[in-house]
């Protein structure tokens, strides 16, 4: 029992760390450098593909043995359209403003790099739990870095956090920060830098 609960942990922490899809592997830039003009847009797009990325991972993992082969990639994209239209309506209905600050990519979370690609790697060779814990460590991960992206730039920018003005009126904003070559900057840095601390910690051990 013990086993299991440390493989689960191991496998929740790849998504959250040593594989984070954004800081480490470098997958799903569009809608990275796109959406995190705020801390808010980040932590929801984060959210809304988790959500993804959990049931599609889930119901993935229990048809794994009924889905032939052949179509397997069409299938995928079909349960992993179903969530995402769920999670678009929620949104629509219930958090628009947010609905329409991300705009286009709410749907195009379907052919999120991320996403497609656990289901191949890992929800379509492994048990539902596992998949279900990768989902939410991937997903978690994901939503982790938007967020820490999104919060520098909304900071640099415009001088707040969640929309809460932090550093003052005397603060004069960086307005590249919010603009898409800011983006490009911000991410550059994080990513040199968190690989950077990897590398060292790898060092150490």
């Amino acid at each position: 029992m013990s086993e299991k609960k440390n493989s689960l942990g191991r496998v929740f922490m790849n998504g959250v760390l040593s594989e984070n899809p954004t800081f480490r592997l470098v997958l799903g830039t569009c809608p990275t450098l796109a959406v995190t003009t705020s801390a808010i847009n980040g932590l929801g797009m984060g959210a809304a593909a988790t959500f993804v990325l959990l049931c599609s991972n889930i119901v993935i993992s229990l048809l794994r043995n009924f889905i032939p082969s052949k179509v397997r990639i069409p299938a995928f994209i079909t349960i992993i359209c179903t969530f995402v239209t769920i999670i678009q309506l929620v949104m629509q209905a219930y958090l628009p403003s947010l609905y329409e600050s991300l705009g286009i990519f709410i749907p195009l979370i379907v052919v999120n790099c991320i996403i497609l690609g656990r289901a191949e790697a890992f929800a379509s060779k492994n048990p539902v739990v596992d998949s279900a814990v990768d989902g939410l460590g991937m997903g978690l991960g994901f939503t982790l870095a938007l967020t820490l992206i999104g919060c520098v730039r909304e900071l640099l920018g415009n001088g707040s956090l969640f929309g809460t003005a932090v550093l003052g009126t005397s603060f004069e904003p960086m307005l590249i920060a919010v603009l898409p070559a800011g983006g490009f900057m911000v991410y550059g840095l994080l990513l040199g830098i968190i690989n950077a601390i990897g590398n060292k910690r790898k060092e150490a051990k």
